[in-house]
């Protein structure tokens, strides 16, 4: 690790002695997906400068960090925290196409976990939030085995989810969103000191999210103590969101044995999934034929489908976080609170928090007045997530 380093900035008049945090310089400069050279040409100085900066050799001076605070988005008290930014170590997440993503954007990924982490565990200091209770399926059951036992432990029968996203924060998994525009980023989940969390992309369409949502639920319940990375992970947790979302028993109800590309834009809104995945399960529970699966494959491509969804339904978002933060805001506590607590910027918390904290918040304030620190310091309140 990288050492600490002082160096001595001016404020009023006063001289303060603050230590700057390389390893803090290099964790901002990732989670922006920027390399050192990126950096260094933005702040108007040399690579070389960056990489001194971030091994110790020499901090940059107050006006140079300053500027590099605003680049980065990071305020500028984040670099003088004594400890460094708990990163999420990578074979701990579940990443689709792990071999095709760059190490720039997953760098950016797991950024975001780290600080996600770290807003869940200040939430869980106030507030009462619902414990994981997720069976530990294994993976050597069958996924459509495995779905059909969840939903049993969690007594869903048959019947179609109507909001997946409250589902799964109502058995204890924290559920944040990304803003990454890049395929390779369709969502990802982890387990991180025994707590389960789930980050979903809302730059894809709705029924997309659902999907992706039950793909990293997939990984969570089979894949808990193996590395979930690989083809056959991911076609594992493909096979089981498939089936959660769409019990066999209620698709083959429904005796869709030729169904049009119509009655599957009808057909979908029952499951809340895409027309591509309803027709995917149709064929794999034996309703359709080979045939017949081709050819709306075809018609879906040819629509625009495969990006775009027809007839979307509405965006899921957190409950969870949405009763949390109306909480805070009769403490009159909003985002800069958290923000100010956790060394980064009210942008960190809106990435992160579907923006929830936009609504209604309180006017963004430095956490500097001990009334507000006395309002932290309350009984956490308990929170009931309704199904």
């Amino acid at each position: 690790m990288a050492p600490n380093l002082t160096y001595l900035s001016r404020g009023k008049g006063d001289q303060d002695s603050k230590t700057f945090n390389p390893s803090r310089l290099t964790f901002a400069r990732n989670r922006r997906g920027l390399k050192k050279a990126d950096l260094a040409k933005l702040a108007g100085v040399t690579p070389r400068s960056i990489t001194a900066y971030e091994t110790g050799e020499f901090p940059p001076d107050p006006e140079r960090l300053r500027n590099i605070s605003q680049l980065l988005r990071f305020p500028e008290e984040f670099f003088f925290e004594e400890d460094p930014v708990e990163e999420i170590d990578a074979d701990a997440v579940s990443f689709r196409a792990m071999s095709k993503m760059s190490v720039t954007l997953k760098n950016v990924a797991l950024g975001a976990g780290s600080i996600a982490v770290q807003v869940n565990e200040w939430i869980e200091q106030r507030f009462k939030l619902p414990t994981p209770d997720l069976p530990e399926l294994g993976r050597n059951m069958d996924p459509e085995a495995a779905a059909e036992a969840l939903r049993c432990h969690w007594g869903l029968g048959q019947q179609p989810i109507k909001n997946l996203v409250h589902l799964l924060e109502s058995k204890g998994i924290r559920v944040f969103s990304l803003s990454i525009d890049a395929k390779e980023v369709d969502a990802f989940s982890m387990w991180w000191n025994g707590t389960p969390y789930v980050f979903l992309n809302t730059l894809k369409s709705a029924e997309h999210s659902r999907f992706d949502a039950a793909h990293e639920l997939g990984h969570l319940v089979m894949h808990r103590h193996g590395q979930p990375h690989g083809s056959e992970a991911e076609k594992e947790a493909n096979a089981f969101a498939s089936a959660f979302l769409m019990p066999m028993k209620s698709v083959m109800a429904t005796g869709l044995r030729f169904p049009t590309l119509d009655t599957l834009i009808r057909a979908k809104k029952h499951w809340g999934v895409s027309v591509a995945a309803l027709n995917y399960r149709l064929r794999s529970v034996g309703l359709t034929t080979e045939w017949i699966n081709r050819n709306l494959c075809i018609q879906i491509s040819q629509a625009g489908y495969r990006t775009s969804e027809p007839q979307s339904m509405t965006r899921e978002t957190s409950l969870l976080l949405d009763k949390v933060f109306a909480a805070l805001r009769e403490e009159n506590l909003g985002r800069a609170d958290i923000a100010q607590k956790l060394r980064v910027s009210s942008y960190e918390i809106d990435e992160l928090t579907y923006g929830l904290m936009k609504v209604g918040m309180v006017p963004d304030r430095q956490e500097t007045s001990s009334s507000s620190s006395d309002k932290i310091k309350k009984a956490p309140p308990k929170l009931t997530i309704v199904k």
